[in-house]
């Protein structure tokens, strides 16, 4: 196991100490750094479990102090691959145990994956309550798998309750990245976009979404004639990305300051991970969802069901998506104004934002009762 990248700061002793296992994407990472900083305001010792080369080692060191361990997930049919994965998963258990003894933690708090199962297994051989927090209206398989053994698992979707018989659940949402949060919504700076005109804005989460990409470069000229802006985040995975140019079309494969984004776009288009359907919650953002068809289980689709189910967003399925149909449904809902406002009005009652806070006190609630 690596040590923290970053010094441990000296805490008081009586400062309870939480290890947070949280690995390789956005929908995992921003809950848990949301989750982790509200305990630390409350004076929580907060150190960080991970993955080697994944996106917590440039998201986390600047925030809490990370540990990492060679963990895989289980690929394909059973064969020799398997066993080297059930290898790496008993050492991760081991390590994670001697971390969890040797730093005093009074608990864990993971968001799902792989990296949870050592961190479970290692808190509960040890007596430690485990958290742990399922965003998707589908769980997981570890959280299937594991979730009888945890002290209680946080639910983003109440949907998700009828999968875990065995487990005691609670649902909370899904903690957003704090510039969601703000009292008044953020302006959106860069880039500008004139006030009253229309704005698309296309994101297909921390890994881009290269056919969704395809379709909206191909429907893009229709719908700048028809007076709309676009801003697409096109993901570092798209080896067309510059394959269309306009002033009213800008793309990067990354923008900061998503959350001005969405509270300025008159229609989101995107992928249903848990994470950005917390964020067009939060953000009040009309939507036209097209699940990733191969997310484990199709859980995107499940998740986009509990939208459109409340008329907060359509679904499309992209192996039936008819690029022309694409851009006439956009246009037609451009030109309505009362069924945006209708969808922004029940996307907003899709939205818990204060769950960093409710699964924080849970958290301390589990912790304190050990």
């Amino acid at each position: 196991m690596s040590q923290a990248s970053t010094p441990v700061a000296s805490s008081p002793a009586a400062s309870p100490r939480l290890l947070v296992a949280a690995s390789g994407t956005g929908g995992h990472l921003f809950p848990a750094i949301a989750t982790a900083e509200a305990l630390r305001q409350e004076g929580y010792c907060i150190e960080w479990l991970g993955v080697p080369d994944r996106l917590e080692t440039t998201l986390v060191p600047s925030h809490f102090p990370l540990h990492t361990v060679s963990m895989a997930g289980f690929q394909g049919r059973p064969g020799l691959g398997t066993i080297k994965t059930l290898a790496k998963f008993g050492r991760a258990t081991v390590q994670v145990r001697q971390l969890l003894k040797k730093g005093g933690f009074d608990g864990v708090f993971t968001t799902g994956g792989y990296i949870a199962a050592p961190a479970i297994l290692a808190a509960r051989s040890l007596g430690l309550p485990a958290v742990l927090h399922e965003s998707n209206a589908l769980p997981g398989k570890v959280t299937r798998w594991l979730s009888p053994r945890c002290t209680v698992v946080a639910l983003g979707f109440e949907a998700a309750q009828s999968y875990l018989p065995r487990a005691k659940t609670v649902v909370v949402g899904t903690p957003v990245r704090d510039e969601f949060l703000t009292l008044e919504p953020p302006v959106l700076t860069d880039p500008v976009i004139p006030d009253g005109v229309p704005l698309i804005v296309v994101v297909g989460g921390s890994q881009g979404a290269v056919a969704v990409n395809q379709l909206v470069r191909a429907a893009a000229p229709a719908w700048i004639d028809a007076g709309a802006c676009i801003v697409h985040q096109t993901g570092s995975n798209d080896p067309d990305a510059d394959s269309y140019s306009h002033p009213h079309y800008i793309h990067r494969p990354f923008f900061g300051s998503m959350a001005a984004l969405m509270h300025r776009a008159t229609l989101a288009i995107g992928r249903s991970g848990a994470g950005t359907l917390t964020e067009l919650a939060i953000s009040r953002t009309p939507s036209i969802l097209i699940p990733y068809p191969f997310a484990a289980e199709d859980h995107q689709t499940i998740n986009a069901k509990a939208f459109v189910d409340a008329q907060a967003a359509v679904m499309l399925n992209q192996s039936q998506v008819v690029a022309t149909d694409f851009q006439t449904l956009v246009l037609d809902l451009l030109a309505d104004p009362q069924q945006l406002s209708a969808m922004a009005t029940a996307a907003g009652k899709l939205a818990t934002a204060d769950s960093a806070t409710k699964l924080a006190d849970l958290i301390q609630k589990v912790v304190l009762n050990r």
